[in-house]
């Protein structure tokens, strides 16, 4: 990995993107409004991916199950929680009406990823992309062919962490960018050798554009320029594996 951050780095909005829905040209929508650079990331929320791959399902289309009733009780909407069964990989725990979930791309997170802010119309959730990666590849390849320009692509979306409160953005997704950064058996100043120390990058990328894009400001992609972070990571990568999880 190359570090070229002499000069610090910049991350800035890519404003005016209208609401987005399924088979919308998110590239040719970013180029409109954006000249990229080589190096760029472009960082794009997971709901704007989820959105142009119509991944989006009506609430009165579900039937929950005697399961979804029994987790859901009097404070949630068992229909939602009936497709958080469906959408979740695996569950990790549940303490109802909350459920936390492994999704199909490996992460461990509340409600399998499924959210109901920030939808097209009410009524709808919004389910997380199938491959989230690829989805990054392929929105990655595009914004190659049509500008030029030698860019990495960030999928995100917010998660909580343990024992710390709060959301923060991490990466779900990610093409032609260092996703962690493995320092082990290098030496700090005095000479210790480092043993254990891999470093998120792709998440910390993902959390600096969050503080530009917001929360509610409908800001889907944010660019960040000034760092040389080109690699071949993928965000599936990040998950601890199983044989090394001590909490499941």
């Amino acid at each position: 990995m190359t570090r070229a951050v002499a000069g610090g780095y910049s991350v800035f909005p890519v404003n005016q993107i209208p609401e987005l829905h399924e088979g919308d040209d998110l590239a040719a929508l970013i180029l409109d409004r954006i000249e990229l650079e080589d190096g760029d990331i472009v960082v794009v929320a997971q709901k704007a991916i989820s959105k142009i791959e119509g991944r989006i399902i009506r609430l009165d289309g579900i039937e929950p199950s005697d399961r979804a009733r029994q987790i859901a009780g009097d404070e949630e909407d068992p229909r939602r929680i009936e497709a958080i069964l469906q959408e979740a990989k695996s569950i990790v725990k549940i303490r109802e009406p909350l459920v936390i979930c492994e999704t199909r791309d490996g992460f461990i997170c509340a409600s399998a990823g499924i959210d109901a802010s920030n939808t097209t119309e009410a009524g709808t959730l919004i389910l997380l992309p199938l491959d989230s990666d690829a989805s990054a590849a392929a929105l990655r390849e595009t914004l190659r062919e049509r500008s030029g320009r030698e860019v990495a692509v960030i999928v995100t979306d917010s998660f909580g962490r343990p024992w710390r409160q709060g959301t923060v953005d991490v990466a779900i997704g990610a093409a032609g960018v260092v996703v962690l950064q493995d320092l082990k058996g290098k030496r700090d100043p005095v000479g210790h050798e480092l043993r254990s120390t891999v470093i998120a990058v792709a998440d910390e990328i993902a959390s600096a554009a969050q503080l530009v894009a917001g929360k509610l400001d409908r800001i889907p992609v944010t660019i960040v320029r000034g760092l040389d972070l080109r690699g071949e990571g993928r965000a599936q990568e990040i998950p601890v594996p199983a044989e090394r999880d001590l909490f499941r």
